[in-house]
């Protein structure tokens, strides 16, 4: 990788190692799921859109509706909701370990999807042990209660749309100015996600969940998805996926 690219990974694996506690804070002050999601989504866009609008950023998204909406489904609405429910039954460090199995879904959605990122070789069977790890982990923290196992699973459909979301970043979007794509997406998950929120408001926001779910919209999100895009960009997907194995030691 360029000196720049390592720059990118390493600010990356601290930014994205962090919301994993954040949401821990924010859903055991009772805030529910949907809104910490929203949340965090909402503020991260109130953030880039003027910003994108001022650079003209959204300019270049036209004709790639659809890559944009597929890249907001999978790496920001879908997941950010079915990461908060499930740190409701499992620990913040075994959510990040769980996301970890990352890039082997990258690996495995390559084959078929972006065969120059396909993995071979060494890198092969590094991440046939990886999985090997995640299975065995698995099994070893949620053996034997239901609510753990459910928290579990959720994380990992979470962890699959976070796969896809670097290659359809790859194939239809890394050419553009990273703003555009990244504020229009935020805002249309936080559209998509409004409904949920007004089905089940928060009776009450404690500050230390305000103050989690303002550095989740803030770093972790606005910050860190900016920072992931230019990494996808100049990395590639499957070793820009590589920081899930740096944020559980942040986690």
């Amino acid at each position: 990788m360029t000196p720049r690219a390592w720059w990118l990974f390493a600010l990356s694996s601290g930014v994205w190692g962090v919301p994993y506690l954040f949401i821990r804070v924010a859903v055991d002050a009772g805030v529910p799921p949907a809104f910490v999601a929203w949340a965090r989504v909402a503020l991260a866009a109130a953030l880039l859109l003027p910003v994108a609008l001022h650079r003209g950023a959204l300019r270049g998204l036209r004709g790639r509706a659809g890559a944009v909406a597929a890249y907001a489904a999978c790496e920001i609405a879908v997941p950010f909701v079915l990461i908060a429910i499930g740190e409701r039954y499992i620990s913040s460090s075994l959510t990040a370990i769980l996301i970890a199995a990352m890039p082997l879904f990258v690996a495995l959605l390559a084959v078929r999807l972006s065969p120059a990122d396909k993995p071979t070789g060494l890198r092969l069977l590094g991440l046939v042990i990886g999985l090997a790890g995640v299975v065995a982990l698995l099994g070893v923290e949620v053996a034997g209660r239901p609510d753990e196992l459910l928290g579990a699973a959720l994380v990992l459909v979470a962890t699959l749309g976070y796969a896809m979301a670097p290659i359809i970043v790859s194939r239809r979007l890394a050419d553009l100015d990273p703003l555009g794509p990244v504020a229009a997406s935020l805002s249309l998950s936080a559209v998509v996600l409004l409904p949920a929120v007004l089905a089940r408001p928060p009776h009450a926001i404690p500050a230390s969940a305000l103050w989690a779910i303002v550095v989740l919209g803030v770093v972790c999100t606005a910050l860190g998805l900016v920072v992931f895009f230019q990494l996808i960009a100049e990395a590639g997907p499957s070793r820009a996926s590589v920081i899930t194995y740096i944020n559980p030691l942040v986690a």
